[in-house]
């Protein structure tokens, strides 16, 4: 049984003592990396659309001015997430051996499933430069084939960026269709409409209508690149 003695304790029981909140540990120290790397994870767990600077501020129990700091606004810090995720674009072709036009079809065929894969991403694609050594990386790889492949280094530095258009507009087109819920049933309509067109009105629509309607994703999008390879090589700058 417990006595109170005179300064009014209970005898037997240590007094609580308050905690300093120094003896608290201290918070890590904010950095560009660990910013981009929580905003990465986030989308993981999220999607992009919730990777915002006020959310990604109460991630890392900080407040959003400080963010600011480090990253200029949203669409900078999708860019940057962009820019991180380019880790997972396959790049041995650039250092492999075989033909540099099917080694450049890999590495953006790579680039595009990356895209797919994180369809916001592909949709972020369209409106953000990506950063980071990631996307560097990608450049210079494809401008090492095609220096390899003997193509001009003006043509190449223009041809760079229209390869990655195409790889990021069919990514986001087909992802945005998705979206959208566009299913079986509008293809089927559109292609009827292919199909059940009068030849009189649209001859050469009606004779190259199953032409249009053929090949498998993979192979048009294959054919693609190539096409656009060629026209890199051949066709000179203004």
């Amino acid at each position: 049984m417990f006595v109170t003695n005179m300064f009014g304790r209970l005898d037997g029981v240590t007094p609580k003592r308050p905690v300093s909140r120094r003896a608290r540990p201290a918070k890590p120290a904010l950095t560009y990396e660990g910013i981009v790397a929580t905003a990465v994870a986030l989308m993981r767990a999220e999607g992009l659309e919730r990777v915002t600077m006020r959310r990604l501020a109460k991630e890392l129990d900080t407040g959003p001015a400080s963010l600011y700091v480090y990253v200029a606004d949203t669409t900078a810090l999708h860019a940057a997430v962009l820019g991180e995720m380019l880790a997972e674009v396959d790049l041995r072709p650039v250092r492999g051996t075989g033909d540099w036009r099917d080694r450049i079809v890999a590495v953006l065929r790579s680039y595009t499933r990356v895209l797919f894969a994180h369809p916001a991403l592909a949709r972020a694609a369209l409106a953000t430069w990506p950063s980071g050594d990631h996307y560097l990386a990608l450049v210079d790889g494809l401008l090492a084939l095609l220096a390899e492949g003997g193509v001009r280094g003006d043509r190449a530095a223009w041809g760079v960026d229209l390869l990655l258009q195409a790889g990021t507009a069919t990514a986001a087109e087909q992802v945005t269709r998705d979206a959208s819920g566009a299913g079986p049933r509008q293809r089927d309509t559109f292609v009827a409409a292919l199909r059940d067109a009068a030849p009189g009105r649209f001859p050469h629509l009606a004779a190259r209508a199953e032409d249009l309607l053929s090949g498998s994703g993979e192979d048009r999008l294959t054919w693609h690149f190539r096409v656009l390879i060629t026209g890199i090589e051949r066709t000179a700058r203004p």
